[in-house]
């Protein structure tokens, strides 16, 4: 059974096709700058099958971008099947599912209904999930897509860890709460941290610390999220690479009315010129602020600092609502590759019997022990792989 698992992005659609007798990599790659110049990557992972990066292409929308993935595993020469009926199903990575969905599900009619009612909460991507998703159906019609929710995991969270402290109204009139993301990277987390440490993953206590351009943290007690940093939309909680994480709120009233900004100029503001970019004026990648930060930037190094400090406070926090922590887990971009951020994070733990092995934290995307024999609570580095969550769920579904 072949699976094709595409993340389509505003201007992006990524892809990976899998072989899910061995749960092995066929072929992967990315279309970039969909509708603008387009730039086409394949990388087939068979021997004597040529790779292609960054090839100029005509791409205006996501159907071309699904044609050009298609026509490339096809392909006579460098192809890696030999008809698109090898293709079994598609499994596609859905921003925001609101309340309706705590597990992924088969597209029919409702599951588009309701992606397209959280257009409001997921602006940027839901739209260009659907796409994807609509693009595969015109090209594909008769393989069945499966439609898997960043926020379905966080569905189990209890309603003291959802429920905004805001008039109850907009919560029954607009269903306004705390919804979280990331849910796929998560899920797949708690459950590798569990076999990890050696524990049933029903009585396990897991934080589990996505940090790449997009950052969260989520609690997960056996197995079941019951807290997570981001909210109603994926601006809450850390500072990021770009976006503010928590701020009071009356700074937005504050700024508005001194700079004269509508609230679409304000939103972009937190959203797209805020995080570390904001503070330290170098860059929104944390490789970028970090040479910066070694040349004596100082903001650079404020940006960091308040990075560390927000995920080592989350970490408490989280351990408290918890009563209790099994194991720490960095992953993503910076929690796999950035052994200086694990060991600054590190260092605020020590209350939680933590004690950081620089050996083993010097290694890069690997699954690894970082923290040594005798830590109480243990570091752990997992890289995450959201695709495999998502192809799995796609073979569960349409078996």
């Amino acid at each position: 059974m072949k699976i094709l698992v595409i993340n389509a992005g505003s201007s992006s659609l990524k892809y990976q096709l899998m072989d899910m007798e061995n749960e092995s990599i066929v072929a992967n790659g990315i279309c970039e700058r969909v509708g603008i110049d387009g730039l086409f990557s394949y990388k087939p992972k068979v021997e004597g099958k040529t790779v292609i990066k960054d090839l100029a292409l005509n791409i205006p929308t996501h159907a071309e971008a699904i044609q050009a993935v298609l026509a490339a595993l096809v392909d006579p020469e460098n192809g890696v099947l030999s008809s698109m009926d090898e293709i079994t199903a598609c499994g596609h990575r859905v921003l925001h599912g609101g309340m309706e969905f705590t597990q992924s599900c088969i597209v029919d009619d409702a599951c588009i209904n309701a992606i397209k009612k959280c257009f409001p909460l997921g602006p940027l991507h839901n739209p260009a999930n659907l796409m994807g998703i609509e693009a595969c159906q015109a090209v594909m019609p008769k393989t069945p897509q499966v439609a898997v929710f960043d926020t379905a995991f966080h569905q189990s969270m209890p309603e003291k860890a959802y429920i905004y402290a805001i008039p109850y109204k907009y919560f029954e009139n607009y269903e306004v709460r705390r919804y979280g993301f990331h849910g796929t990277s998560h899920r797949y987390i708690a459950g590798r941290a569990a076999a990890m440490l050696g524990l049933p993953e029903d009585n396990s206590k897991i934080i589990s610390c996505h940090m790449g351009n997009g950052s969260s943290i989520a609690a997960i007690k056996n197995g079941k999220c019951v807290d997570t940093t981001m909210g109603l939309t994926p601006l809450s909680g850390l500072p990021m690479g770009t976006r503010s994480g928590d701020i009071d709120p009356s700074i937005l009233e504050f700024i508005m009315a001194r700079e004269k900004l509508s609230v679409e100029e304000m939103t972009n503001i937190l959203n797209k010129e805020s995080g570390v970019k904001g503070i330290s004026g170098v860059s929104s990648d944390f490789r970028d602020i970090e040479s910066a930060m070694a040349e004596g930037n100082h903001r650079a190094k404020l940006a960091l600092d308040i990075f560390h400090y927000s995920v080592a406070k989350y970490i408490g926090a989280y351990a408290a609502a918890m009563n209790g922590v099994d194991g720490i887990v960095f992953t993503a971009g910076v929690g796999e590759n950035g052994p200086s951020t694990r060991s600054e994070i590190a260092s605020y733990l020590g209350y939680l019997g933590c004690e950081i092995n620089e050996e083993a934290n010097g290694k890069r995307g690997e699954e690894i022990f970082i923290s040594t024999p005798g830590s109480k609570t243990k570091l752990m580095v997992i890289p995450t792989n959201e695709e495999l969550v998502i192809a799995r769920d796609t073979k569960a579904l349409i078996s």
